[in-house]
């Protein structure tokens, strides 16, 4: 129901006005369509201003806010990325909590501690070799973890004895036609 109905509705009980071929009702419905665009901007706004309904203004501006591409690859993972984000507070640098913003952010990635406080693993389990956005991956990285923390990037590469566990002799190796990324891949 359009406001302009609205109105007339509210003030038809009053028995005063004539809405059969008055200017009335005409003067009615102009101001209600005029409602009715200040309703649909205000549901626009609102759907925007919060991130799980937010469509794209809203996700561009937490973003900007922000100042990280999470690199998602849906509007879904975007939010999810970023409420990951907004979630870092104070005490967001547990080992539990940090894991939990770069699971958020769709990072293959995972924090592990050394004995050193000041010190800090960042692991890519079940990448091998390495990752193809890495570059993109330590930017978000950088800027999750505390900025007075050394981080040391770990990457899985390809031993010996993990190629001789997955192939038996070389010709089962080459018989499969496989690439050096597939076997990194695979072994790694």
């Amino acid at each position: 129901m359009s406001f302009g109905q609205n109105l007339r509705d509210l003030l038809t009980p009053l028995g005063v006005y004539r809405w059969e071929g008055s200017f009335q009702w005409g003067e009615l419905q102009s101001e209600g369509m005029a409602l009715d665009g200040v309703a649909e901007t205000l549901a626009e706004l609102q759907r925007e201003m919060n991130l799980a309904t937010a469509q794209g203004e809203g996700l561009a501006g937490i973003q900007a806010l922000l100042g990280v591409d999470p690199g998602a690859r849906d509007k879904e993972e975007l939010r999810l990325a970023l409420a990951a984000l907004l979630r870092i507070g104070r005490d967001s640098f547990t080992l539990a909590a940090m894991n939990d913003t770069l699971r958020g952010c769709g990072l293959p990635a995972r924090v592990e501690e050394t004995g050193d406080p000041l010190h800090l693993v960042v692991s890519f389990p079940g990448v091998g070799g390495i990752p193809a956005d890495l570059d993109r991956m330590q930017a978000i990285i950088q800027a999750i973890l505390p900025c007075h923390v050394w981080v040391e990037y770990a990457l899985s590469a390809m031993t010996w004895g993990a190629l001789e566990a997955r192939f038996l002799d070389w010709d089962s190796l080459e018989g499969d036609k496989i690439t050096w990324t597939d076997l990194e891949d695979m072994v790694g």
